[in-house]
């Protein structure tokens, strides 16, 4: 029992089995927070709280970071962040693949920009300007914002088409190094979409030397993830070797039946890579992917679920084969016909996810699109499904390790101190969960539904969900740096 002379803490999660994100085996442990920091642990039923919740039969680990997000407008618009604290994520970080909600303002915005919402909504001028609204959200998940490359381009040039002249360049340099020095952790390409392809290997890396100064670090989703696989990943490399900063590789995937199997050769290259310079990735658990739905992607040899459209909202969740069957037209064109539009491309291979999944230095991230109508269930499901299928049903790596990739490892890789781990002093983000029946519930055709077996959550010390519903508690803010450092 507590000794009575034993001061309280605000919150004990007591006699759970602690998975402290290192990959260190687990231990039955109480776990004490106050002040929204972990402020002990020590043997099961020694800790007395004003609060206690039973972890009898349960893991507590880290709340799980999720590395690679497009959560900058929804934690905004829809801070209660249902689609992530259900799964056990405390933490996002956001403005990836190029596309970020700050810096920029703008009335229209094209492709990929519009994924986080319409022109509008590009209302925040500085990163400072977007900290303050997401302060004022108040979400129920912590905020890390990346900048995006193609957000920069919009903002400096207009003419996407080509590379930036000098002075185009030197607004975006500018724009870049005042947003870190407000709080932005680094900087993302998106060199796939159109309104960043036309950059060249000097632009990028103008930008990206900027940000070792600031701690930052270099995302990207690279130029091709198809045939031209390898040459990405070597500009990918180059670009970081110039700028010196450490890099991670986006949403790892080999895409196209023809490149199915050739992740063997890509995280060679990585690991090759990564005794030369400092190189990270993240993938998410699912053979589909989701972006917009550009006729250009479009060949017929994959399925493809529409995930949104503007002029036709009503065919969101129905296969393009069908629709271009319904209205008598080729694929293409009916694309072409739903644009603006979203969609779910089945373009993996299970062995490639399974492959990049048990590559030691992946992490995960769930790239979701939370303004989709009809999202991919990665959105939902991410987290649970590595743990329940991955780890627990398949296999594929041990609880220690699963919880490492969404923890301690993204904490280490992104540069986030006292966040990942448990221990004293720590960040009070945690998750409380049940080994044996956590498991995703969203799926393709169901894609809005929460996962099973999460039973807390809790946010810098504040518990934001239990037992399958919100708590209403929300005390996520944005990280930056310096608001880490402090």
């Amino acid at each position: 029992m507590p000794d009575a002379a034993t001061p309280a803490h605000d919150l004990v999660i007591r006699g759970a089995l602690v998975i402290d994100g290192t990959g260190a085996p687990r231990r039955a442990s109480d776990v004490g927070v106050t002040a929204g920091r972990i402020s002990a642990l020590a043997a099961p039923g020694s800790l007395a709280g004003q609060e206690v919740l039973s972890g009898d039969g349960l893991i507590l680990a880290p709340g799980f970071i999720d590395v690679h997000t497009h959560d900058d407008l929804v934690a905004i618009d829809r801070p209660e962040m249902t689609p992530k604290i259900s799964q056990g994520v405390t933490t996002v970080i956001a403005g990836n693949c190029g596309i970020s909600l700050a810096p920029l303002t703008a009335t229209e915005v094209p492709a990929p920009l519009n994924l986080l919402g319409p022109g509008p909504r590009f209302c925040y001028d500085s990163v400072a300007d977007y900290a303050e609204a997401v302060d004022a959200a108040r979400p129920a998940t912590n905020v890390c914002l990346l900048v995006g490359h193609g957000s920069l381009r919009l903002d400096a040039m207009a003419d996407l088409s080509r590379k930036a002249s000098a002075a185009e360049l030197d607004r975006m340099r500018r724009r870049l190094d005042t947003a870190l020095a407000e709080g932005a952790i680094g900087l993302s390409t998106g060199l796939y979409y159109k309104i960043s392809e036309a950059a060249d290997i000097d632009e990028i890396v103008a930008l990206a030397e900027l940000l070792p100064a600031h701690g930052g670090v270099y995302t990207t989703h690279m130029r091709d993830e198809h045939d031209l696989i390898l040459d990405s990943l070597d500009e990918t490399f180059t670009t970081a070797r110039r700028a010196k900063v450490r890099v991670i590789v986006s949403h790892h995937k080999c895409a196209g039946p023809q490149n199915w199997g050739r992740s063997s050769e890509t995280l060679a290259v990585i690991e090759a890579a990564r005794s030369r310079q400092e190189v990270g990735l993240d993938v998410y658990p699912y053979i589909a992917g989701s972006t917009v739905l550009d006729p250009v992607f479009v060949d017929e040899r994959i399925r493809i679920t529409v995930s949104w459209s503007t002029p036709h909202p009503e065919m969101a969740g129905r296969d393009l084969a069908d629709i271009a069957a319904a209205w008598g037209i080729g694929q293409r064109e009916a694309a072409e016909r739903l644009h603006p539009a979203g969609g779910i491309y089945y373009n993996m291979s299970e062995d490639d996810v399974r492959r990049i999944l048990a590559y030691p230095h992946s992490m995960v991230g769930s790239d979701g699109l939370p303004q989709d109508a009809h999202p991919h269930p990665r959105l939902w499901g991410t987290f649970p499904r590595v743990l329940g299928r991955y780890c627990r049903d398949q296999g594929l790596f041990d609880l220690e390790t699963a919880v490492r990739k969404m923890t301690g490892l993204a904490a280490e890789t992104f540069g986030l101190p006292d966040r990942g781990v448990i221990r004293e002093g720590a960040a009070a983000d945690l998750v409380l969960f049940n080994p044996e029946t956590v498991i995703d519930k969203a799926s393709f055709d169901a894609p809005l539904q929460p996962a099973d077996g999460i039973v807390s959550v809790v946010v810098n010390g504040v518990e934001a969900w239990r037992k399958g519903e919100p708590t209403g508690r929300r005390s996520g803010r944005l990280l930056s740096r310096a608001r880490m450092a402090a």
